[in-house]
Order: C-alpha cells, then structure tokens, then sequence
C-alpha cells in the first residue's frame, strides 16, 4: 500500500494531539489535520481545566478506566514537561440530608474506580478545610486539580512535530474515501484551496464534527456512526480573589455535576457550567435578562451563602458533543475500531466530552494500541 502519510489524526484537540503524541513516540509519521486556525479551539480551550479523580463513571467504562490512568498519566506528564498543575483538591458536599446517601453512592462508585484516597468530612471538617463552606456532609478528594489545558496541548505539539510529525492548521476534511488497497484518501481544504491526501491509518478525534465527518466513510452491513448532540455550557468568572483553596462540586443531579467552583492554575475563580442543548455550534454568552446570573447566585448558595452580591461576571462558554439527548440515559465514550465498524486502520472517537481532558493521555495510549498491527 503506498500512501502520502502513514497516519493522519484529524482533529488538533487535546485527544487528538495526545494520540498523535503517541503514535509518533511509536515511530509512526503522523500528520494532525486541524479545521481551526490554532489547536484545541473548541470543546479542549473552553471547559473546566480539571484534573478528575474518577468518582462519578460506572465502574469498568472506558470513562473511569481512562480517567483513573489518564490522570495519574497527566501529572506525571505536567512535572515532565513544566506544564502548571496545581494538585488542590475537591470538596463534594452535600447541602441537604437527602443527598447524603447520593454522597455514598459516589464515594462507593468511586472506590469501585479505584480511587482509594477519599476522606469523608463532617461539617466541622469541611469549615476547618473552607471556613465559608456550609454543608451536612461532604467527601474531600485530594487528587483532583486543575492543569492548564493551552500548557498541556502545547507540550503535546512540541511531542508530535520534534519527532517528525507536523500539525497543519486551517484545513478541513470534507470527507472519506477508502481505496481498493486499503489507503484512505481525504478530501480536504486548506487555506482555501482543495486537495487529497492519502494515509494508511487513521484517527478521527474531531470532536464537535466528528459524527458528520465519520458518515462520509463507508462501513460494513450494520454499522451506524454515532449521532453527537451538542450542549453548550456557561462559566462565570468571579470579581476578586476567591476565599477557596480547593475546588468545590456540589452533589450532581443526574448526569450534571451542578454550578461549581473551579480555580484556574493562577487562582482564578469560575462558576459553570450550565448545560444548554443547542442546534449550532454558537460560542455567544448569553445572559441578556440576568437570569442565568441569578440561577448561578442560587445554586452557588445553597453551599455558599456568603456569595457577595453582583460577584459574577460572564466569562466564557463550551460546547460539549454528547453520545445522548436530554432525558435519556448518560453514554460511555466511542472508541471505535475495526471490531466495531470493520476497517482496518481506523480509529474514530465520538462524544469525548468530561472527562476527556484528564483521559486523554490514557486515551491517546488506547488508541495507539488499537492501530498496533
């Protein structure tokens, strides 16, 4: 099989670029096709920054099992490569005795994972950690932290391009093909300008454009790409230094872990998200009546009351591709390889949302293995 590349990785966010990272400590020559004019433009530069401990995934999903490997992977990747990282911690609490046994059930979810560093906190203990906090109970979770994701994907780059490989910017696969030796061709714009490139292997890791992109390629009888829906979130950023150390979730209420407290590596403090489900990809902060600013003053003071007034300020918003549709049941990730849709050489991913940051180390050595003759 001749081919211009021998693996293209569409898609330069954090998944993507961790793949190509590994593909290319593997000696393989690795292209990364990225639509955007800079990497990780979309879902990997606007969430939460979190380093995830593993406490909400149902034991034995490629949720928890990424995420428990992925975040011990990604420390040790932020100490190796002068990536900032600050290892705080996170407070889960419990604002009502009818979440305690929720509170349980994560603590019970989460050693199941493996995460075997929790320590359950009376309120006393909580106020002694955040002396603002008030709470019934909470769980206090020592490995989780925030890393900074521009830092991460940078230093991934750099992984990628000083071992051959190279990121281009501004081109957009338009579609698939497969030809009868078994090399993908792809049809692409770059710049403007149209082209075709051929690879031997493949990832597709393009996020938001994925299950779009993944239909223009053919399948065997019975396989059906992954549908992707889009949910858009809002953060607040807050006026002022914040009084927290660590950050701080309240009890999730079904697949939405709630508004909480995060802090960014300089110490920045930012509220969200919401979850907005929504038809197009629309990057706009929209609060023109005030009302998401007073559903986040709300929810933020069930757990902290102290909340001063007109503290919040809009910052930013994500849009996460979910598996799933509001109401129905919450989906494992999509790795796709030919075991499932039956071609040799290709890897897609679909509904990488949370916790896909701190996976994706785990993730890009889990696709790598996928694509290993």
């Amino acid at each position: 099989m001749t081919s211009d590349i021998e693996t293209i990785v569409v898609g330069a966010g954090v998944v993507g670029l961790a793949a190509a990272s590994a593909l290319a400590h593997r000696g393989q020559h690795v292209l990364v096709l990225e639509r955007n004019r800079r990497v990780g433009a979309e879902t990997s530069s606007r969430n939460s920054e979190v380093v995830h401990a593993g406490l909400y995934y149902p034991p034995g999903s490629l949720r928890a099992k990424l995420c428990v490997e992925g975040k011990a992977r990604l420390y040790s990747f932020a100490t190796e490569n002068a990536v900032a990282v600050n290892r705080c911690g996170k407070l889960l609490v419990a604002t009502a005795d009818d979440e305690i046994a929720r509170l349980d059930a994560i603590a019970a979810t989460a050693a199941a994972n493996g995460v075997d560093d929790l320590a359950r906190l009376s309120p006393a203990e909580a106020r002694a950690l955040e002396p603002e906090i008030v709470c019934v109970a909470a769980i206090l979770s020592p490995s989780t932290g925030v890393i900074d994701s521009h830092g991460l994907m940078a230093a991934l780059e750099g992984h990628v391009t000083s071992r051959g490989g190279e990121v281009v910017l501004s081109t957009a696969v338009e579609r698939i093909a497969r030809r009868d030796d078994g090399a993908f061709v792809l049809d692409v714009v770059s710049g403007g300008v149209p082209a075709t490139i051929s690879a031997r292997r493949l990832v597709l890791a393009a996020g938001l454009g994925g299950s779009v992109l993944g239909r223009t390629l053919q399948y065997r009888d019975g396989y059906i790409v992954p549908a992707t829906y889009p949910a858009k979130g809002h953060y607040f950023t807050l006026t002022g230094r914040a009084p927290f150390r660590h950050l701080v979730y309240p009890v999730p209420s079904g697949a939405w872990l709630g508004v909480h407290l995060t802090l960014d590596v300089a110490g920045q403090a930012k509220f969200g998200p919401d979850i907005d489900w929504v038809e197009t990809i629309d990057y706009a902060f929209d609060d023109r009546d005030g009302c998401r600013r007073a559903t986040f003053e709300r929810e933020i003071r069930r757990w902290w009351p102290g909340l001063p007034d007109d503290a919040l300020a809009p910052g930013y918003t994500g849009i996460r591709p979910k598996l799933y549709r509001p109401g129905e049941q919450v989906q494992d990730f999509a790795i796709h390889s030919t075991e499932q849709h039956g071609v040799a050489g290709l890897v897609a991913l679909y509904g990488i949302e949370s916790p896909g940051l701190t996976a994706s180390l785990a993730i890009g050595e889990h696709v790598a293995r996928l694509l290993e003759p």
